[in-house]
């Protein structure tokens, strides 16, 4: 019994196929019409109890303490456990009163999808790409606080000069910092201040006003926006640069040695 629970639970190609079913599954109860069809919930439920038993069977197999040294595992155990409130609301559907059930479980079979990441192990040097990614974030980390602060500098000082003409916009810190933000990714830059200039009779007052949220634009947006970018994808690819630039040395290494072979014969 026990070897043909292994065979299931244990082939990733059942479980992989298991998870993409269960993701068709959650997208069809998604629409409206479908929300509390019973055969649907059944699939549900099916898929639960499913990923239950291969998270069991796994650590059977493998032993509990080898089964959380897998990152992959604590992966899956997260996402089980946090699936279990679903079949505990089918035994006790007032044990979260507190919450209306169905934002709950919507929630939870949201939830659920995140085991799609499962797929990602099979993209080809995923690991560099992690690696990549990991590293790319070290080094841009300390520009992404400056433009940051700097967001947040603008953010200041265009509320307390435009918060009374454009409380939409910059009517406190918090909504002046997101009208910021939205203009250093080139996202409303020209609507909000042709809005603010729409009243203005003095062409200098008028044009002053463009020309300092044109500066915004081009320091947060063209340039700040733009230096966070370049940093991150040179440290993405620096491990092409590395393999590259080995080999050049290595031809250097070779050239040189072909130049002393010839100088002995000559």
């Amino acid at each position: 019994m026990l070897g043909a629970l292994k065979r299931i639970f244990l082939s990733e190609q059942i479980v992989l196929s298991v998870i993409f079913l269960n993701a068709v599954i959650i997208t069809w109860l998604s629409f409206p019409k479908y929300f509390d069809d019973p055969t649907l919930l059944l699939f549900d439920h099916f898929f639960i109890w499913f990923f239950l038993m291969e998270m069991l069977v796994k650590m059977r197999h493998l032993g509990i303490r080898d089964y959380f040294k897998d990152n992959w595992n604590i992966f899956d155990f997260i996402l089980v456990v946090g699936s279990l409130p679903t079949l505990l609301l089918q035994i006790s559907p007032d044990l979260f009163s507190f919450i209306p059930q169905t934002s709950l479980l919507l929630l939870l079979r949201l939830f659920r999808l995140l085991r799609l990441f499962r797929f990602v192990r099979f993209i080809p040097n995923m690991a560099h790409i992690l690696t990549g990614i990991g590293r790319a974030m070290k080094a841009s980390v300390f520009v992404f606080f400056a433009l940051v602060f700097l967001n947040f500098m603008f953010a200041l000082f265009t509320c307390h000069i435009f918060g009374t003409m454009a409380p939409e916009f910059f009517g406190d810190p918090i909504v002046s910092f997101y009208s910021i933000f939205k203009m250093f990714t080139v996202e409303g830059w020209y609507e909000i201040p042709e809005a603010i200039t729409e009243g203005i009779k003095n062409p200098w007052a008028m044009w002053s006003i463009r020309v300092y949220f044109v500066m915004v634009v081009v320091l947060g947006g063209l340039l700040g926006m733009s230096l966070v970018n370049a940093i991150f994808v040179d440290e993405m690819t620096m491990d092409n640069n590395d393999a590259l630039e080995s080999k050049v040395d290595d031809l250097r290494e070779e050239i040189a040695e072909l130049k002393e072979m010839l100088r002995e014969k000559l």
